[in-house]
């Protein structure tokens, strides 16, 4: 008779215990990245498939559009994205500087060569886009190098992309101006020699594959990519050396899952998340993952180097270098 409300009373605090407790959940990790989407969708699903415990929620714009709206919710006191995964390393170079990034050592930094990431952790490198030249198949001339688009042969057939709207472009114009062997005389002499300047590289690649301009100054991954699908077009890594943007990822200052960030981070540096760089079509930038298929080994390919910071502090002279040259 004494047993059974002792009983009763312990069922009923368990009860009750079981439905105030809070249900664990999967830990969430907020990603912005401006990956294309089917690039984006694979890097998360692969990440989820080595991480199950963590669901990704992920945010894809293009770099210019996406940092608008990173700014505004950080002008109004928000920040929501935990990692960012973006084209440029300038871009996150002036996150760095304005306090919004915080620094992460990753163990697998080991692999990288040191230029292709900042030395207290910052943010990391996760691929190379080069720029180099593209011409039509069925142009008179295959360049080889950077000289060669000066010549007379090419007046007026040159397209490229401008660097007030493509960050490729502007990385590309800041490693030519610091290059002492062409320099801002470079731009010069393209304009000299009737060079279009247009908005993007796709637009570049567009006119080139379509025999509009027989030769054109596009990131890598676009003429590559669709020579193999029969695209009229052929790639060229400049003797001189080609530009490169690198993809970056970092973890935010204001990051809420710091440690589900780190993994993200260690992921796409990993050995895995680069050979998924490469079956997506691009150049890894881990030493010991292998070219995709239409790219020469990358030991074969000469960088030319750029000073991140001080190309940011370039950029507006840059920028509007290339408009009075070439206008807005």
């Amino acid at each position: 008779m004494l047993k059974r409300p002792v009983v009763s009373a312990l069922a009923a605090a368990i009860a009750s215990l079981s439905l105030s407790a809070p249900i664990m959940a999967n830990e969430t990790l907020t990603l912005y990245t401006s990956q294309p989407n089917g690039d984006a969708q694979q890097t998360v699903d692969a990440f989820q498939a080595a991480y199950p415990d963590i669901e990704v929620e992920w945010v894809r714009d293009g770099t210019t559009r996406l940092m608008t709206r990173l700014r505004s919710e950080l002008s109004a006191g928000v920040s929501n994205p935990d990692v960012l995964l973006i084209a440029d390393s300038m871009t996150m170079e002036s996150l760095k500087q304005e306090g919004h990034l915080q620094p992460y050592l990753s163990a697998e930094r080991e692999s990288y060569d040191a230029e292709l990431y900042d030395p207290e952790g910052y943010y990391y490198g996760t691929k190379l886009i080069t720029t180099g030249i593209v011409y039509n198949t069925g142009a008179e001339h295959q360049p080889q190098s950077w000289q060669d688009l000066l010549g007379p042969d090419y007046e007026g057939m040159v397209t490229m992309p401008s660097p007030l709207y493509s960050g490729a472009a502007l990385i590309h114009m800041a490693a030519v101006a610091d290059n002492p062997d062409l320099g801002m005389e470079y731009y010069e002499a393209l304009k000299a020699n009737r060079t279009e300047a247009q908005g993007g590289n796709g637009g570049v690649f567009n006119a080139v594959a379509a025999g509009t301009k027989p030769y054109g100054i596009v990131v890598d991954f676009l003429p590559i990519r669709e020579a193999a699908k029969g695209s009229p077009v052929e790639f060229v890594f400049p003797v001189e050396g080609v530009s490169a943007v690198t993809e970056p990822v970092a973890i935010m200052q204001g990051a809420d899952n710091l440690e589900a960030a780190q993994k993200f981070v260690d992921f796409v540096l990993s050995q895995q998340g680069q050979e998924l760089v490469s079956q997506q079509g691009y150049l890894p930038a881990h030493n010991d993952v292998a070219a995709p298929e239409g790219f020469p080994a990358r030991d074969t390919i000469t960088l030319m180097p750029v000073d991140t910071e001080q190309a940011l502090a370039q950029e507006e002279m840059l920028k509007q270098r290339f408009s009075d040259l070439f206008g807005g």
